[in-house]
């Protein structure tokens, strides 16, 4: 009960808020399923972008990886541990975080992961690391993915009292086809791809970065 209360406190903050500071236009609500494990996979442009996406999120059971990096601020380190956060060392293979964001998974919970890996610090899509497609490999669950814009830079806007204008999508559910275990590499590296171009899909051009010319994102417009 705590825990319940503990997020609705926190959630609620974090509205009020992006409300007041930014102008901020959430989509495709209606596209986050009300129960079972759910991978969200989000383009980063900002340290904004985890709280845009945690206050869209009406499920108790919703947490997200954190860079162990963060770990130094106490203010941040308290408000993850609240939020269930797995911390993720970025730099080396961190079995403990994947089991833990697994099992996760596997318990019927969403997920949050940031493909890229980092924040992008040209404004747009960088390349997609393989670990949201193996984490989606072997927890069987379908991948949300979700495309954030106008974010970046927000916070120096916020502080100039601009209100920045963020768009924050998600897109339908989909699920990725099987990886062959003889060629693990390359099915992994198309399942990024997949899930990077869905995200370009639903971005402005200047924002698709290094996928603006896969023929894939342009099939995804033309579909839509």
């Amino acid at each position: 009960m705590l825990h319940k209360l503990v997020r609705f406190i926190l959630r609620g903050i974090v509205i009020l808020l992006v409300k007041l500071l930014t102008r901020t236009d959430v989509r495709g609500l209606d596209h986050i399923p009300t129960d079972g494990g759910v991978l969200m996979t989000a383009n980063h442009l900002s340290a904004l972008d985890p709280a845009l996406v945690f206050m869209s999120l009406d499920r108790q059971d919703a947490t997200g990886f954190i860079a162990k990096k963060h770990q130094g601020n106490l203010f941040y380190q308290t408000v993850v541990n609240l939020l269930d956060g797995i911390w993720l060392n970025r730099y080396e293979a961190d079995t403990q975080a994947v089991r833990k964001a697994r099992t996760h998974l596997k318990n019927g919970a969403i997920l949050g992961i940031a493909p890229e890996g980092t924040r992008s610090s040209t404004g747009a899509l960088i390349p997609g690391k393989t670990g949201a497609a193996y984490l989606a490999d072997i927890s069987k669950v379908p991948v949300q993915p979700i495309a954030i814009y106008g974010s970046e830079g927000a916070g120096h806007r916020i502080l100039r009292l601009e209100r920045p204008k963020i768009q924050v999508i998600f897109g339908e559910l989909f699920t990725l086809p099987p990886v062959d275990r003889k060629d693990r590499e390359a099915g992994y590296q198309r399942n990024t791809d997949e899930i990077m171009c869905r995200i370009a899909a639903m971005l402005p051009p200047k924002y698709r970065g290094v996928y603006a010319d896969y023929p894939r994102v342009q099939e995804l417009i033309d579909s839509a």
